[in-house]
């Protein structure tokens, strides 16, 4: 059972969390804002430490692990992603070793920004300080390519199909899908759509898991799940 308290609150941001993710499966992680979705996150790679329990990779306490390594074995992809000023082949080589234009190009190809490079410079199309000159979703999918190009064990991604439209978030999952099949894949989204074909989805409240399963069975089993996929619903109907 994991628990976390930040330095200098009283307060538990999560309590009692306990789930596994085997590898080759996606699991999801959804909650409203504030929940404590992304803290789950932060304690894989270390960003955090747990205050209580602990959290293993292939059986391994995170924290036995020596850090470079560890995040060396992890792909992190966040909602707004840090973007430099340079090239994309800077941009989505960052953080990989030795990789090639075609690596750098098919990762582009996965993450659906590979049309959007070559209607430009190609690996040379400059990006501005923190993706200035990209559209949000265009940044995120810069992100993506960025963690599929590293090629790492565990695949992260914090809210990071926010931006991206219906289609291409569908098209981009079913990219990562094929490539994913030996990874083991966490996804954080307020977005049920995005997360529907998971192998297990974690619903969290106040730092609490208060349902998992998959998404039928969620439907018939958690009101917050099913709440917030009625909002949704209704919300995508009025658009």
């Amino acid at each position: 059972d994991v628990s976390f308290a930040y330095p200098n609150s009283s307060d538990d941001t999560l309590t009692g969390i306990t789930f596994d993710v085997p590898r080759g499966q996606t699991v999801a992680i959804i909650g409203q804002t504030g929940s404590g979705k992304s803290t789950i996150l932060n304690l894989i790679p270390r960003l955090f430490d747990t205050t209580a329990g602990t959290v293993t990779i292939d059986g391994k306490d995170v924290r036995d692990y020596d850090l470079d390594y560890l995040r060396s074995k992890i792909s992190y992809a966040t909602q707004k992603p840090m973007l430099f000023t340079g090239t994309a082949r800077f941009n989505i080589g960052y953080g990989s070793n030795d990789v090639t234009d075609d690596q750098i190009m098919e990762a582009a190809r996965v993450a659906c920004i590979d049309s959007f490079l070559k209607s430009n410079e190609g690996l040379d199309t400059v990006i501005e300080q923190l993706g200035a000159n990209l559209s949000g979703g265009q940044k995120q999918r810069i992100s993506i390519a960025r963690a599929v190009c590293k090629k790492p064990e565990i695949y992260i991604f914090d809210d990071t199909f926010s931006a991206l439209d219906f289609k291409t978030d569908l098209k981009v999952r079913s990219n990562l899908r094929k490539l994913t099949e030996d990874a083991t894949t966490v996804i954080v989204s307020q977005r049920i759509s995005t997360i529907a074909d998971a192998d297990k989805i974690i619903v969290i409240s106040d730092g609490k898991i208060v349902g998992c399963g998959k998404h039928d069975e969620l439907m018939r089993d958690c009101e917050i799940y099913k709440e917030m996929a009625k909002i949704q619903e209704f919300g995508e109907a009025g658009q």
